[in-house]
């Protein structure tokens, strides 16, 4: 199968990690539950990459269900700092080098700290944004732990 060749899979590729890739048709705001649908998988193992702002306007990465939302208050407490805000796409973009519904937190343009919520790792595949919208690669989430320091966290509501 023909897929792109987004900074993310070449940071999978160079990492050595397997991944089958999956295409869809995007659909703007259609989200989780639109890729879910169109590839026939569990919403709750497609894997959002939300990228979020602290009140230091720090950037940092959560890996989300996507049938669930992140807990901005509990994410801020977690970090100690005052309040945590999802970021504009445009700075989204800006540190990330990818547009909002295509961000992986694989091959980011800036390092970010990555969090993850910690169910995520209990599911045996993963489909997670492979750099582009309407391209998800799945993966064993281990990779997830093994390709960056990744942050246990749990933030979903």
């Amino acid at each position: 199968m023909d897929h792109p060749i987004t900074p993310a899979v070449r940071f999978l590729r160079e990492k050595k990690v397997d991944f089958v890739p999956h295409l869809y048709d995007y659909v703007p705001k259609g989200g989780t539950a639109e890729s879910a649908r169109q590839l026939g998988v569990d919403e709750h193992a497609i894997i959002k990459t939300l990228i979020f702002e602290t009140n230091e306007k720090d950037p940092i990465a959560v890996l989300m269900h996507g049938d669930r939302e992140v807990s901005a208050k509990n994410l801020a407490r977690l970090l100690s700092v005052k309040s945590v805000e999802p970021a504009t796409p445009e700075r989204a973009s800006k540190w990330t080098g990818y547009l909002i519904g295509g961000t992986s937190p694989f091959g980011m343009k800036t390092k970010i700290p990555v969090f993850a919520e910690r169910t995520i790792f209990d599911i045996e595949r993963i489909y997670i944004n492979g750099g582009k919208r309407g391209f998800l690669v799945e993966i064993d989430p281990i990779v997830i732990s093994e390709s960056f320091d990744v942050r246990m966290v749990e933030v979903a509501i």
